[in-house]
């Protein structure tokens, strides 16, 4: 059996194009189960809200401004589904207190708690309007889907996903990676970012998984 492809895919938890590439990841597993591994990685882009969109954004209307701009990227996917104050009342101040926990699940319990964690934060703040920069509220999340606080609380107190997540925003950084989601493979010869369709993902990987050893990818 041939080795997976690894795609290493960078996203914020705050940003609404990686909540609509959701689905896409979804039919990534369905369509290639095993060949395909997703590592999942965080970049810094909410990391100061008020930065990025209460002064980012302030001849725009500011966070409410944002909030419409985030309902409009999303009204065209069903599966993407936002609630009508987004931004509006729930305002977190940072994305990096939800990076932190994910990070701290992925170490007690494995890649795939961290991705279920992150998908239940994303859920929250986009369906529900939680202010997912709280810890409070966070742990509550994590408490959700049966992840140990206590656990959770001792691998934060050791530093290790705080060295983890600064990791990944170190190796964003000096990839000059540009936008949320990021998806880096064929050992970093391939990257696709932002509001990339799946049909254009399943083609990419389809080219590296398949074509023959003595041709050149075309991607």
């Amino acid at each position: 059996m041939s080795s997976p492809l690894i795609i290493d895919y960078y996203s914020d938890v705050l940003c609404v194009w990686a909540w609509i590439a959701q689905r896409r990841l979804d039919e990534l597993r369905e369509n290639w189960g095993d060949e395909v591994v997703l590592r999942h990685h965080y970049m810094n882009l909410f990391g100061d809200t008020e930065a990025r969109i209460g002064q980012g954004w302030a001849d725009k209307g500011g966070f409410e401004g944002f909030g419409q701009h985030v309902i409009a990227a999303t009204a065209p996917y069903d599966d993407a589904p936002v609630i009508s104050t987004i931004w509006k009342h729930a305002q977190p101040a940072t994305s990096g207190n939800a990076h932190l926990l994910i990070k701290a699940a992925e170490i007690a319990h494995g890649a795939q708690t961290g991705a279920d964690l992150a998908l239940a934060i994303r859920t929250e703040f986009f369906t529900h309007g939680k202010d997912v920069g709280n810890i409070a509220v966070l742990m509550d999340i994590a408490d959700d889907i049966g992840i140990d606080a206590d656990k959770l609380d001792e691998i934060l107190g050791k530093g290790k996903a705080m060295a983890n997540l600064m990791a990944d925003y170190k190796d964003a950084q000096e990839q000059n990676l540009k936008g949320s989601p990021t998806w880096i493979m064929n050992g970093g010869r391939q990257v696709l970012y932002g509001n990339v369709c799946y049909r254009v993902l399943h083609a990419n990987i389809e080219e590296i998984l398949h074509r023959p050893d003595e041709e050149a990818s075309w991607c």
